[in-house]
């Protein structure tokens, strides 16, 4: 009776994992043990990452709000009070938005909210 070997399941997973090593340097993209650590990793930097990445663009969204505010003689934070007690819902992806594409517009959302903090 013939001897029974894993042969095309193993030659599978070791191209899989050698073809998402494609690109890697030196041995990480040659060698599967080593090309299997190095995908592991970039899988969790990949996982981490696409959580971080909301963090960073809602950061950048604040900073260009904030720039905006503070040109015209208005905090951030006042801004955002002031937006909040004239019951004005927009989210911060938008004003972002509205600040460097329709700077008239984001005006008179400017007053709006300075109308909100004299009430």
């Amino acid at each position: 009776m013939p001897k029974a070997v894993d042969g095309t399941r193993r030659k599978a997973r070791r191209k899989g994992i050698l073809s998402r090593a494609k690109g890697y340097w030196g041995r990480r993209s040659k060698l599967t043990r080593v090309a299997k650590d190095a995908v592991r990793r970039a899988g969790q930097y990949a996982y981490r990452d696409r959580r971080v990445r909301k963090r960073n663009f809602r950061q950048l969204w604040i900073a260009r709000v904030s720039a905006a505010t503070r040109a015209e003689g208005l905090s951030y934070s006042r801004f955002i009070n002031g937006l909040n007690k004239s019951r004005v819902k927009i989210n911060r992806k938008a004003l972002s938005n509205m600040a460097v594409e329709d700077p008239t517009s984001f005006k008179t959302l400017l007053d709006t909210a300075r109308k909100g903090l004299e009430i």
